[in-house]
């Protein structure tokens, strides 16, 4: 199993780091922190560059707003020197649910509406 993971990790990012990334964060990376998910945060020492090593599945939509915006150059310190403000009325952050059965469905499509509900469709039927 060890040998096929390694393998995994040569040639796809979506398993896990690739051996790549984790050489270039050992040498050139400097931990800023990390998130209630895991999810570690680098930048190089000059600042340039700034990325996330994934506690598990790798998916942006992981990454918290306040982590977001420091990744993205839009805020100079990281979350753990400068704490993000949050509005009142903001919802805590959620992870992108499309393709799973939490994912958001209307009132009258297709996922929520009973076959009833939906009796008043016709097929198109060519003549």
């Amino acid at each position: 199993m060890g040998i096929i993971r390694t393998a995994l990790r040569l040639v796809t990012w979506w398993n896990d780091q690739t051996l790549g990334t984790q050489l270039f964060t050992s040498r050139k990376g400097v931990k800023v922190g990390e998130d209630n998910q895991g999810n570690v945060y680098y930048e190089t020492r000059d600042g340039k560059r700034r990325w996330v090593i994934y506690n598990g599945e790798v998916e942006a939509s992981r990454v918290g707003p306040e982590w977001h915006g420091w990744l993205h150059f839009t805020f100079a310190e990281p979350p753990t020197k400068a704490p993000f403000v949050h509005k009142t009325w903001e919802k805590p952050h959620q992870e992108n649910l499309t393709g799973t059965a939490l994912a958001y469905a209307p009132s009258g499509s297709i996922r929520q509406a009973s076959p009833a509900a939906r009796a008043d469709y016709e097929a198109w039927q060519p003549e």
